[in-house]
């Protein structure tokens, strides 16, 4: 397993591409199940995740072909609607067959879905959507077996909002007879990615990035035979925003989308922080005397993200004052306290809120373990601010999610190594 090395206390600055957003990539060569024909998809991050996708696509009939960042999914018959046990559980996101599978072919078998152990995520309010729009659902053995002759629009109320919930019942009700009306959807950017990708093949939808999303079903979709474009990652840009601003630096995210970032922008800004939006991405420049303590509560799209809290968390650490860290999301996504506090961090936490006392005078390296995908990020910023070595264990986490972050963080001037171990 690799480990990173980080040489830490030296302030970043310059200039950084953002790469292609992961959250979005699935859901699109995913949904390349719904249209026989060749699929072109551009700024494809070169990610773990991507590549067990296109394992799991092959198996469904799908030829993919992946060069720089150009993924071309060539999607024939399916020779099989079985999604198996030995790819699914590697990434919680390949849930996301069953809808396509079962709305094109009227059948499918797809195992209970892994991923990052952040929290318990079920898929209960995906299932029951599918069963209001007749599909006949049992879970046998680990496996989710689904049939319907075809699936029928109606209204679907979501009890909360589940994003992954919503991706799989938009997939679903495209090729559905009749009207859908998904309440209480999630509006994340990434979802409108995939609506919008809908529609190139021909799909009708209205009202994505709205909390009322309605489909209406069409007989079929046609593959556009043009390239796609992935959305840039807003993770990735606020990650390395939060690396700059952890740092004391002065950083640009090159293709940074501003208007999915207001959230950590609002909070950077009261921390003290100068973010500058501009056409071709955004900066931030760090106050000279340290930045202030905020409070954090993390709350759906378009609230403050969980995929940054551990981030933001590491750079409280290094405040003046004290935050409150509240996370409403995931009930496991403090993972990353106690290797935070082996680098001299004061965090109190309980259940879903953590109390950081901070420390302007800095943490000390150490050798820490990622446990999870975005935590592995909060421990690689608090090493580029602590003074001295710190060792990152176990970084195949951070790799699931961060295209090449270590050269990124070279091209801001920060002392990062991967080591083989």
């Amino acid at each position: 397993m690799d480990q990173f090395l980080i040489q830490g206390g030296i302030p970043l600055s310059g200039e950084v591409q953002v790469s292609g957003a992961k959250n979005s990539a699935l859901k699109l060569l995913i949904a390349s199940l719904l249209c026989e024909g060749r699929h072109y998809f551009r700024n494809v991050p070169n990610l773990v995740d991507i590549h067990s996708t296109a394992k799991l696509l092959e198996t469904l009939g799908v030829k993919t072909f992946f060069e720089n960042d150009l993924f071309i999914c060539d999607v024939g018959p399916a020779q099989q609607t079985l999604a198996h046990y030995d790819l699914v559980r590697k990434m919680r996101a390949s849930i996301l067959v069953l809808g396509p599978l079962l709305t094109k072919y009227g059948r499918a078998q797809v195992s209970l879905p892994g991923g990052c152990a952040i929290g318990n995520r079920p898929i209960d309010l995906h299932i029951e959507a599918l069963r209001q729009m007749g599909a006949e659902i049992t879970i046998e053995e680990g496996y989710v077996h689904a049939r319907a002759s075809r699936l029928k629009g109606t209204k679907i109320l979501f009890d909360q909002v589940t994003v992954g919930g919503t991706e799989n019942v938009l997939m679903a009700a495209v090729l559905a007879e009749g009207k859908t009306v998904i309440e209480n959807a999630a509006k994340e950017p990434e979802i409108v990615d995939l609506a919008n990708f809908l529609i190139t093949l021909g799909a009708k939808i209205k009202g994505q990035g709205t909390s009322c999303i309605e489909i209406e079903g069409v007989n079929s979709l046609r593959a556009s035979g043009k390239e796609y474009v992935v959305m840039p990652d807003r993770i990735e840009a606020g990650t390395l925003l939060l690396a700059g601003a952890i740092t004391g630096g002065r950083v640009k995210v090159q293709q940074a989308p501003p208007f999915h970032l207001e959230a950590l922008f609002s909070k950077l800004r009261e921390a003290g922080f100068k973010i500058v939006e501009e056409a071709d991405g955004v900066t931030l420049e760090s106050p000279s005397g340290g930045h202030r303590a905020v409070d954090v509560t993390t709350a759906p799209y378009p609230h403050f993200p969980t995929d940054l809290q551990a981030q933001f968390m590491a750079l409280m650490c290094f405040a003046h004052g004290t935050s409150v860290i509240t996370e409403t999301v995931f009930e496991n996504r403090f993972m990353h306290v106690p290797e935070l506090m082996r680098m001299g961090a004061d965090i109190t936490s309980k259940s879903r809120v953590a109390v950081v006392r901070g420390r302007p005078r800095g943490l000390t390296g150490a050798p820490v373990m990622a446990t999870d995908l975005r935590a592995s990020a909060s421990l690689v910023l608090a090493g580029l601010a602590a003074q001295g070595q710190t060792t990152v264990n176990r970084i195949y986490h951070l790799d699931r999610g961060y295209e090449r972050l270590e050269q990124k963080l070279q091209c801001l001037g920060a002392k990062v190594e991967r080591i083989a171990t």
